[in-house]
């Protein structure tokens, strides 16, 4: 295993007592593999491995799509705050860890899951933890629990805004959701149907606005992504589970968290009423009110976030 990096150490400004943040790398294919490592500075400390969502999103929660809400690094700072230390990454082939592969979606779940092997064994190294606690947001989850099925060293799952079904599912309901999808809405299904059966579509015939979404790069991963059932996985893990699911999330549904439950009936299901996909507060079903929230690092986690998670973990040690 490749030794930790240690950059330098500085003391966070959210709080001068509470934590301290280091960068830190592990192994890669071909580069580095880049992350900020929070330390709590009260220890022994448990250690979440926060797990990025879909496209190309940042340690922090953020990518070049629109997403600022920095949900990640408040969270880790949130979780300092209760005495949780945190280690936040960047994915293969993306932003610090560019040099990991040459092509950032040419990757599949698997990949992601040797990077989780990675991590976990530079995490135990730099901080003496026994097991490393996994948290994997949106797809982060999916990650995360395909990691859970053979990988030692994890302390349990934490699983915020995860989908319950295959993506192919999800990614119908959210289209479906949007009326403002009606134009496009039978090419994009079309399209999700061929890639759930293993089969690339031809982008160049696409309305123009699904090019995001179903670009040739990335169609190979989509139907690697589109095989996993993020419930029988779940079925098949034997350690403590947390699903944090928002009612006020226009991406991921209560639907989700509850078939996730149903299929391990040892998790602890905690249901936050007005909080969205980026975990900040939205008091209505307004659907712009709720999509501003995710350009804004200003607004603080909602409340109710690091509360249910930082006791759960602190109990399962």
């Amino acid at each position: 295993m490749k030794r930790l990096a240690v950059f330098g150490v500085v003391v966070c400004a959210f709080s001068m007592a509470s934590a301290a943040e280091t960068n830190i790398e592990a192994p890669g294919p071909h580069g580095p593999l880049m992350g900020t490592l929070l330390s709590a500075l009260a220890q022994p400390a448990p250690v979440i491995l926060i797990i990025p969502g879909s496209g190309p999103t940042d340690r922090d929660g953020n990518n070049m799509l629109g997403i600022k809400a920095s949900s990640y690094r408040l969270l880790a700072e949130g979780l300092a705050e209760h005495g949780i230390s945190s280690v936040r990454i960047d994915k293969r082939g993306m932003f610090a860890s560019a040099a990991a592969v040459a092509d950032a979606n040419a990757v599949t779940i698997a990949d992601y899951v040797t990077d989780v092997r990675a991590w976990i064994g530079v995490i135990r190294q730099r901080t003496d933890a026994q097991c490393v606690w996994l948290l994997g947001h949106s797809e982060g989850g999916l990650v995360a629990l395909a990691a859970a099925q053979d990988l030692r060293d994890i302390c349990g799952l934490v699983l915020v805004a995860t989908p319950g079904r295959p993506l192919a599912d999800v990614m119908r309901e959210q289209l479906k959701s949007n009326p403002a999808n009606a134009p496009i809405l039978d090419q994009a299904l079309a399209a999700i149907d061929a890639l759930a059966a293993g089969k690339t579509v031809d982008a160049t015939q696409l309305n123009p606005v699904l090019m995001p979404l179903f670009h040739t790069k990335v169609q190979k991963f989509l139907i690697d992504m589109f095989s996993y059932d993020p419930a029988a996985l779940l079925a098949h893990y034997q350690g403590p589970v947390l699903i944090l699911q928002g009612r006020r999330d226009i991406q991921v549904s209560e639907r989700d968290a509850r078939l996730l439950a149903a299929a391990n009936t040892k998790a602890t299901l905690v249901m936050l009423p007005d909080v969205n996909h980026v975990l900040k507060s939205v008091a209505s079903d307004d659907r712009a009110a709720n999509l501003a929230t995710y350009a804004n690092a200003g607004l603080p986690l909602a409340t109710g976030v690091v509360d249910a998670i930082a006791p759960f973990v602190k109990a399962a040690r």
